[in-house]
């Protein structure tokens, strides 16, 4: 075997430079490939046991950090975290990513995603289901159950189509009864009203459920909601958050919707309040027992707002927790 020299490595760089230097005109010529103008597709595909399981992105949508987007720690501290996960700056990046189950009996959609007039409103940001539910073959007539983990827009408001029909027109819809029966009430709602993020929250439901109610099933916690599907109550962020353990032979996943925001803040800081929890304190209590269980568990976990394809798994970490995303799996 010869050994390379500095000296030889340099002398062939040389030569190759030299070679590289023609005259112009004897250089053939390429055109420049037009740029794509458009990013890919966004869904990935995984299985549990015999059930087919697919992330939907929605998409995910950047703005500047509020003040007061975590409630309880300096907005300098927020942006510190941002920074340390590369957000753009004195920007905060929040994904979206539906999670569709294929039970083999049922085409269950879990949340829908943000919705049309989203999408319109964000120029293509987020509510990105639809397009992308059709990049993976999927036929929105063909979707059983659209099954919701709460009320809140980024989860509910894709059930309506860009004319306010229904987007998944043979789909039964179910919602957690706790959900439902708070953000339908009354009373709430007016106790609601010297809140401005919480009025809008009211108004929602009950515009893009209108109509729609006595469509709506509700169902309760601790159940074999669907095939395969056990709801597990995790409130805090509304009264009747809902996250699903997902089960098939001897494989499981924990499905946990908003038990935290991005990880990038709420996991790493468990103890942090993001401004859309319904009650903070017992969202953070919530936040600890479950992502405790998924350590215990060394489960697999699927996160709403975690970065797509947005599964994982979740380590301790300290006083907080780190997400330790899936390798890419080129089969199923």
């Amino acid at each position: 075997m010869n050994d390379l020299s500095r000296r030889d490595l340099l002398a062939g760089a040389a030569a190759i430079g030299a070679a590289s230097i023609l005259p112009l005109a004897s250089k053939e010529a390429h055109a420049t490939a037009p740029a794509a103008t458009a990013q890919a597709p966004g869904f990935y595909r995984y299985k549990v046991g015999s059930i087919e399981c697919t992330s939907i992105n929605d998409g995910a949508r950047s703005f500047p950090l509020p003040d007061n987007w975590v409630t309880n720690v300096s907005k300098d501290q927020a942006i510190a975290a941002a920074e340390a996960a590369y957000m753009p700056k004195g920007m905060v990046t929040v994904p979206f990513n539906p999670q569709l189950i294929n039970t083999g009996s049922k085409l269950v959609l879990l949340d829908c995603g943000n919705g049309i007039s989203a999408f319109n409103a964000t120029k293509g940001q987020v509510g990105r289901v639809l397009q992308n539910l059709a990049a993976a073959g999927i036929d929105p007539k063909s979707i059983d159950v659209v099954l919701m983990s709460h009320l809140h827009p980024d989860h509910t408001n894709g059930i309506r189509a860009a004319d306010n029909s229904m987007a998944f027109p043979n789909a039964e819809i179910m919602v957690p009864a706790k959900d439902w029966d708070f953000w339908m009430s009354e009373e709430n709602a007016a106790k609601a009203q010297s809140n401005p993020m919480m009025k809008n929250y009211f108004a929602n439901v009950k515009k893009i459920y209108a109509g729609i109610e006595k469509n709506v099933t509700k169902y309760d916690w601790d159940k074999e909601v669907l095939p395969g599907l056990t709801s597990i109550g995790t409130p805090g962020h509304t009264p009747g958050h809902t996250s699903f353990a997902l089960a098939s032979g001897n494989s499981k996943i924990l499905i946990s919707a908003d038990v935290t925001n991005i990880p990038e803040f709420f996991l790493r800081n468990p103890d942090w309040h993001v401004a859309y929890d319904a009650d903070p304190d017992l969202a953070q209590k919530t936040r600890h027992k479950f992502y405790d269980m998924a350590v215990a568990e060394k489960a697999t976990v699927v996160g709403f707002h975690y970065p797509f394809p947005a599964v994982g798994h979740v380590e301790k970490d300290g006083n907080g927790y780190r997400l330790i995303p899936i390798a890419f799996n080129p089969v199923l």
